[in-house]
C-alpha cells in the first residue's frame, strides 16, 4: 500500500500544473498521484497522460466530464489506495524537503503500529507574483509530533482554522465519514475540512511548512470579485456545512472540537454575509436575510450562538450603519491577513 494518495483536480491547468505535479513526484513510489482531468479544453489531459506514461508506477489519470472541483476530489477518493489522502489543487504545490520529513514520520508510525487518523501541517499563503508569503501554523493549538485526541488540543486563535491545505486524512476515515462533494460547486473544500473531523480519533501536528497556497490569479475562486459572482455557491456550501455534523452529539464527546466546528460555520456565515453586503443590491440583502433564517429554522441553538457569541454576528448587524461597520472591519482584516 502506498503511504499517500495525492489527488490533483485539474481544469484547464496546462500553464501551472507541472509545478504542482513535479513537487509531488519527489515522494517517488511511496505515493500515488491521481490526476483528474475534469473536462479540460486545453492541453491539460495531454500533459496528464504524459506523466502517466513517464511514471506508470506512480501516476494515474482520470478523464471525466466537467463536474467541478468536488467531482475531481470524489474521483480521486474513489480510486485511492494510499494510507493517507491529500488533495493538492493544480495551481498549488508542496515543499519537497518537508514532504520527505512527513514520509519519514509515516514510516516510523508504521514500524511502531501507531494509528494516526489526521496529520496536520502548516500551509503558506503564497502571493507568488508579489514575492510575499504568510505562514499559517498550529503550534499554539497542538504540541508538535505528539499523537493526541481532540480533548488534548488547545483553542484556536480567531483567525486560525483547519483548511484542506493543512490536512492529510487517513483514507479509511474519509470513507467512513461518507463525505461526498457536490458537483459544479466552488468552495466545497469547506465540506471536506469539516464533515470528517468527528470521525478522527487520533491526530498529530507536524510543524512542517508543507503546502503552498497560490494567490494572485484574477480568476481564482477566493478573489473577492470572483467570490461575489459565485455567491450563490458560497451560500449553498455554507448551508451544507451548517448541517453536516450533529454538533450536540460531538459536544458530548469532544467539546473543544464542537466549539471549533461552530466557529468554522461562523466564519463561513461571515464570508457569505460580507460578500452579500459588498454586492449591495436589494436582492443580496434579501439573500443575507434568507441565509440567516435558514440556520434559524434548521438549528435555533446554532443560530443564537452564531448571532450572539461569534464573529458572524458582527456581519448581521441591522441597518445601513451596521453594514458599514461590518465592511470597515472586513477591509482592515483583509489588509492585515492578506487572505485574497
Amino acid at each position: 500500500m502506498k503511504d499517500i494518495t495525492f489527488t490533483v483536480p485539474c481544469y484547464n491547468s496546462e500553464e501551472y500544473m507541472e509545478r504542482c505535479i513535479d513537487s509531488l513526484l519527489s515522494a517517488d513510489e511511496r505515493a500515488e498521484i491521481i490526476i483528474v482531468d475534469d473536462g479540460s479544453t486545453d492541453g491539460t489531459g495531454e500533459i496528464a497522460d504524459n506523466y502517466a506514461r513517464n511514471y506508470p508506477e506512480i501516476v494515474k489519470v482520470v478523464h471525466q466530464e466537467n463536474g467541478g472541483h468536488g467531482a475531481g476530489v470524489n474521483a480521486g477518493l474513489a480510486l485511492a489506495t494510499g494510507t493517507y489522502f491529500k488533495v493538492v489543487d493544480s495551481d498549488d504545490w508542496l515543499d519537497e524537503e518537508e514532504l520527505q520529513k512527513l514520509l519519514r514520520k509515516i514510516k516510523q508510525w508504521k514500524k511502531s503500529d501507531t494509528t494516526v487518523d489526521l496529520i496536520i501541517c502548516n500551509y503558506i499563503y503564497d502571493h507568488f507574483y508579489e514575492g510575499k508569503t504568510r505562514r499559517m501554523g498550529y503550534k499554539n493549538v497542538l504540541k508538535e509530533n505528539r499523537v493526541c485526541g481532540w480533548n488534548d488540543i488547545r483553542r484556536f486563535h480567531p483567525s486560525q482554522y483547519l483548511v484542506m491545505h493543512s490536512l492529510f486524512f487517513r483514507t479509511e476515515v474519509l470513507r467512513k465519514s461518507g463525505v461526498k462533494l457536490p458537483k459544479h460547486t466552488f468552495y466545497v473544500d469547506n465540506i471536506f475540512a469539516n464533515q470528517p473531523l468527528p470521525h478522527v480519533k487520533s491526530l498529530c501536528y507536524l510543524n512542517l511548512d508543507m503546502y503552498h497556497y497560490f494567490l494572485g490569479r484574477e480568476d481564482q475562486s477566493v478573489n473577492e470579485k470572483v467570490l461575489m459572482k459565485r455567491i450563490d455557491q458560497q451560500i449553498r456550501v455554507t448551508k451544507l456545512v451548517s448541517g453536516c455534523t450533529d454538533l450536540e452529539k460531538v459536544r458530548e464527546e469532544y467539546p473543544i472540537l464542537a466549539d471549533y466546528l461552530t466557529r468554522n460555520i461562523s466564519i463561513m456565515m461571515a464570508i457569505s454575509s460580507i460578500h452579500l453586503l459588498l454586492i449591495g443590491t436589494p436582492e443580496a440583502w434579501e439573500k443575507r436575510e434568507m441565509l440567516w433564517n435558514y440556520v434559524k429554522n434548521h438549528n435555533l441553538k446554532l443560530y443564537r450562538t452564531l448571532k450572539h457569541r461569534t464573529i458572524s454576528g458582527f456581519t448581521y448587524l441591522p441597518g445601513k450603519a451596521g453594514a458599514g461597520l461590518t465592511l470597515a472591519g472586513y477591509r482592515i482584516a483583509r489588509k492585515f491577513y492578506q487572505f485574497n
